[in-house]
C-alpha cells in the first residue's frame, strides 16, 4: 500500500531535502490523513529529540509603545489594544519573573523588549539583567529578543552571557511589505546573520494565519531552513483587537498541525517550537502537536495570557514526553467532588 508520508519520512531520515512538491503534499493532506502525517513526522522528531520537550519562558522586559507598524502586533505603532505598557524592569524583578518559569521546568529564558532595536544603553541594561539572571541560575540558557541589531551589539550581548538571539522572519519575503512598512525583510535577515556571526545561536521563526498562501508559507519555512536557524518558533496569529489583523481567523487545528508537520519535515533536526497562539488555534489537539514540535513556551506570552503552566506540564507528561533537563514531578490531583448542577442551586457545568 502506498504510504506517501511514511516514504517521505524514510527519505528525510536518510538525509533527504524536502522539495516544494512534497511541501505542498503536506499542506494539502486530507483531514482523514492528518494522523498519518503526524505519525510520520513524529518519527523525525523522535529520531532527533527522543521524548524530550524543551520548555522556554518569556520575560517581557519592556512592553508596548513600539514605533514599528507590524500589523500583527499588539505593541505596534497605532495599536489600541489594551495591553500593559511599561519601561524596563529592574534586574531583581526580571530575575524574579524568570525564576518562576525556571521552577516550572524552563531551561531557556527569553528576554524580550519592544522597540525597533536596542540603543547601546539598552544593551547595557540587558547585559545587567543577564548577569543577575546567570548569577541566580548559572545553568539557564538566555535568549534575547530586542529587535534589529546594530554593528557590534550582538558581540556585546554574547560577552554578557546571552546564548541565543531571536528575530523572526515572520512571513515570506514576497509578502513582507503587506505586514510591515517601517522596516523590511532584509533588515530581519541581517539581524539574524549578525547574531550568527557573533556566536549567538540563531532563533528565527514565523507567524502563520496572516493571509499567506501555501506557496508563501513554503517560501518562509524554506528561507528559515536556508538561514540555518537553530530554533524555529511557529506562532499562530493572535488577532488582537485594535490591530489591523483583528478578526483574522484563518487557522483550524488540523491546518496548524499540517504547518508544524511541514516545519518538521523541512528541518528534521531543528528545534521546532509551538509558540504564541497555540492554545486558541490547536485547542484540544495541542498534545498531538508535541509529536511534531519538541519545544514550547510555558505559561503567558508578551501581552497575552497563555494556558496555565500546570496544564502545560500535565499535557507534556500525559502525552508521554519528558521535560528536557528537568525531573519535574507531576502531581496527581484529588477527585473534585461535584458542588454544582443537580441537587444544588449552582448552574451545571455545561
Amino acid at each position: 500500500m502506498f504510504k506517501p508520508f511514511e516514504d517521505l519520512a524514510d527519505r528525510q531520515l536518510a538525509g533527504g531535502t524536502l522539495d516544494r512538491a512534497d511541501a505542498r503534499m503536506i499542506l494539502e493532506a486530507p483531514d482523514a490523513d492528518v494522523l498519518a502525517l503526524v505519525a510520520a513526522a513524529g518519527r523525525l522528531r523522535r529520531a532527533h529529540f527522543g521524548d524530550r520537550v524543551k520548555v522556554n519562558y518569556l520575560v517581557n522586559l519592556k512592553s508596548g509603545l513600539c514605533p514599528e507598524d507590524c500589523g500583527y502586533c499588539s505593541q505596534r505603532l497605532g495599536s489600541t489594544a489594551e495591553i500593559l505598557k511599561y519601561s524596563w524592569l529592574k534586574d531583581d524583578e526580571a530575575v524574579r519573573q524568570a525564576t518562576a518559569g525556571i521552577r516550572g521546568g524552563a531551561s531557556r529564558v527569553c528576554l524580550v523588549a519592544s522597540g525597533r532595536g536596542p540603543s547601546n544603553r539598552d544593551v547595557d541594561t540587558v547585559a545587567s539583567v543577564v548577569g543577575a539572571l546567570k548569577d541566580a541560575h548559572p545553568e539557564v540558557e538566555v535568549c534575547a529578543c530586542l529587535g534589529l541589531l546594530k554593528e557590534g551589539q550582538a558581540e556585546r550581548l554574547r560577552a554578557a552571557g546571552v546564548d541565543a538571539y531571536n528575530h523572526n522572519l515572520n512571513t515570506a519575503e514576497s509578502r513582507y511589505a503587506d505586514i510591515c512598512t517601517t522596516h523590511d525583510y532584509a533588515d530581519r535577515v541581517d539581524t539574524v546573520e549578525k547574531a550568527k556571526s557573533a556566536g549567538l545561536s540563531p532563533c528565527s521563526g514565523l507567524i502563520v494565519g496572516m493571509g499567506e498562501t501555501d506557496d508563501e508559507l513554503i517560501d518562509a519555512i524554506f528561507a528559515l531552513r536556508d538561514l540555518a536557524s537553530d530554533s524555529i518558533p511557529v506562532n499562530f496569529l493572535m488577532p488582537f483587537d485594535g490591530t489591523p489583523l483583528a478578526d483574522t481567523w484563518e487557522l483550524s487545528p488540523l491546518r496548524a498541525l499540517r504547518i508544524l508537520a511541514l516545519a518538521r519535515f523541512a528541518c528534521p533536526a531543528t528545534e521546532v517550537r509551538m509558540a504564541g497562539g497555540r492554545e486558541m488555534h490547536l485547542r484540544s489537539l495541542q498534545p498531538l502537536a508535541l509529536h511534531l514540535a519538541n519545544s514550547l513556551f510555558l505559561g503567558d506570552y508578551l501581552t497575552s495570557e497563555g494556558q496555565a503552566a500546570r496544564a502545560d506540564l500535565e499535557m507534556i507528561a500525559d502525552a508521554g514526553f519528558q521535560i528536557l533537563g528537568a525531573d519535574a514531578e507531576q502531581g496527581r490531583g484529588s477527585v473534585a467532588l461535584r458542588q454544582r448542577g443537580a441537587g444544588t442551586t449552582a448552574a451545571p457545568n455545561a
